[in-house]
């Protein structure tokens, strides 16, 4: 898989997480809130480590205005860890937790947009379907490593099952995305 799609995708997938977060957030169900932020934290920590680790060392050496954007991205990394780390050590429900939760969430939307927005278009012009392929192969597998969901498999689904996988889990931009994109969008787990 092209590793800007898979990065797309995890990105897919943390809006609906975020989708869900809000709609438990406004049921006050606590479980649900405490259940989805560990989620979006080993999420999002197995996200990072792709970027920092694979896609930024590599995309950082196209073009010195990518690597701007690359030492922004590594920025806004380091924020979303404090505030992980941080909510990590109240309980979810306190006031204090759910403002945490609900900027990093802010945090991480303004992330995904400039990436998707600003960074990935200059990477898809400035590198080959073949290299951004082994970027994808390099992150399956250190997703693979870390335990990070795995991709539905397609072959196994129909199309209205990816669909419904997807709308279940409110995976943003569903409507517009090829079977393979849908496969590796929504948590097969």
């Amino acid at each position: 898989m092209d590793g800007l799609d898979l990065l797309i995708a995890d990105h897919n997938r943390f809006r609906g997480i975020f989708t869900r977060f809000q709609e438990a957030k406004d049921n006050e169900d606590v479980d649900e809130m405490g259940e989805l932020a560990d989620k979006l934290a080993f999420e999002l920590k197995v996200h990072t480590d792709l970027e920092e680790k694979i896609f930024y060392p590599a995309v950082r050496k196209l073009d010195e205005e990518i690597a701007e954007v690359v030492d922004e991205g590594l920025q806004e990394h380091h924020v979303g860890d404090v505030l992980v780390e941080e909510a990590s050590t109240l309980q979810p429900g306190e006031d204090e937790w759910v403002a945490k939760i609900t900027v990093l969430i802010e945090s991480v939307e303004h992330h995904i947009d400039e990436e998707e927005e600003e960074l990935f278009p200059q990477v898809r012009t400035k590198s080959d379907a073949e290299t951004r392929a082994e970027w994808g192969a390099r992150m399956e597998a250190m997703k693979a490593e870390q335990g990070a969901p795995k991709p539905a498999d397609a072959e196994k689904l129909s199309l209205d099952e990816l669909k419904q996988l997807a709308s279940e889990q409110q995976i943003a931009n569903r409507s517009k995305m090829s079977r393979e994109d849908l496969a590796a969008a929504v948590d097969a787990r």
